[in-house]
């Protein structure tokens, strides 16, 4: 009889082999919240539990092989001050990179993340969440790319003027015709285009636009979790033809159908004391557990993520799903996927369920790593075809 510690040593030896790659990880905006980047008033070389979800122990612990950090910035800031604040997330990671160069590698491609895993270093790349990082400038985009961002969420919570959100008024219907010329050049420069937070008018836009397989860096699955923040069937039915990977992520109110009222609810408190939602600084999260004292929150568990994954699987085939957990995002985590450590307890739970070795091996480390390899590929074509993208959304929209 295989018991629960059997699959938790077999998720560990096959984690050992087939690392995670994650798809959205906060830590350089809990930096920046926190410490201002100071790493020496917050050295993740340390354990950092009850300040942070992740550090180095604890991705190692959860058998990280590689991770998307993010360079997000909060969509209520807008023009150059948004520019600006991504540059100073990118510098972030550059910091982290270069104070941990025994832990932490520099990846740019594929082949440097096989490279890290090699050499038992975690492949960092970088991603931008949200379009207002370029400040509608095809040029922005293009120097992002050149300092090692490799994906661009199109919206984070609200809309940009080319795009609309999952979680703001519809506007532009989905993409403007400057929106398809963003995915267009994304695709040139080998930039994944990245679908979470946007509306599914977005995504079906994109997915028709776009030249190279896109990704869900951190998006579950909405038959199972009806949220607008995650994709629906017949989004997910797309991915095979497209190529593509969806990452579901973890996030309590995103997979758990009880939490999202109670979400909403402890969000209201937050504004109620003048905090963020998204505030993740230990002061918030002291308002947020004496609300939860009084307001039980639900709890997901590994087996509620584990649920996604059984559906995203059955839509799209296990070549074409990830894991994108949101750490340090978000303030609430599953029972179990407390933090960065945690991974091993999700593989657990879907070899109980009896997923084979060889689906784990994609789902982890196989098809985040194929996506980008691909997006590579069709990058090369497309830049012996045509050179850079001058164009303009005032051009393109007839916006301004």
């Amino acid at each position: 009889m295989t018991t629960p510690t059997d699959h938790l040593t077999r998720a560990r030896e096959l984690l050992a082999a087939h690392p995670v790659v994650d798809g959205h990880n906060d830590l350089p905006w809990a930096l920046r919240q926190q410490v201002r980047y100071d790493l020496d008033r917050l050295d993740v070389a340390a354990d950092q539990r009850g300040r942070l979800h992740t550090d180095i122990p604890r991705l190692r612990a959860g058998g990280v092989g590689a991770q998307f950090w993010s360079v997000y910035v909060r969509s209520d800031l807008s023009g150059d001050e948004a520019v600006s604040a991504t540059l100073e997330q990118v510098d972030a990671v550059g910091q982290l990179l270069a104070r941990y160069p025994a832990d932490l590698a520099r990846a740019l491609t594929a082949d440097d993340m096989e490279a890290a895993r090699a050499e038992g270093r975690i492949a960092s790349l970088m991603g931008a969440e949200g379009g207002h990082s370029i400040n509608n400038s095809l040029a922005t985009l293009r120097a992002l790319h050149a300092l090692g961002v490799r994906y661009m969420t199109l919206t984070h919570n609200d809309n940009t003027a080319w795009a609309d959100s999952a979680t703001d008024a519809p506007v532009v219907g989905g993409l403007t015709a400057f929106g398809r010329e963003v995915v267009r050049e994304m695709n040139r420069l080998g930039m994944l285009v990245d679908l979470s937070h946007v509306a599914a008018s977005t995504m079906r836009d994109a997915l028709a636009a776009t030249a190279a397989p896109v990704i869900f860096s951190h998006s579950s699955a909405r038959a199972v979790c009806n949220h607008p923040r995650n994709i629906p069937d017949d989004v997910l039915a797309q991915l095979p033809a497209n190529g593509g990977v969806a990452m579901a992520t973890f996030v309590p109110k995103f997979i758990l159908p009880a939490a999202v009222d109670w979400t909403r609810a402890a969000d209201e408190n937050m504004r109620a004391h003048g905090l963020h939602p998204l505030d993740t600084t230990p002061v918030a999260m002291k308002v947020h557990e004496e609300f939860e004292a009084t307001h039980p929150r639900p709890l997901a568990t590994a087996a509620t993520v584990a649920d996604h994954l059984d559906h995203m699987r059955a839509v799209v085939g296990v070549d074409h799903i990830g894991i994108g957990g949101d750490y340090d995002g978000t303030a609430f985590t599953p029972a179990g996927l407390d933090d960065v450590s945690g991974y091993p307890n999700l593989v657990a739970e879907l070899l109980r369920r009896g997923w084979s070795e060889a689906d784990l091996a994609k789902l982890t480390w196989q098809n985040a790593v194929r996506v980008l390899r691909a997006a590579e590929d069709v990058a090369r074509g497309l830049t012996a075809e045509r050179g850079p993208s001058n164009a303009t959304i005032e051009q393109l929209d007839g916006a301004g």
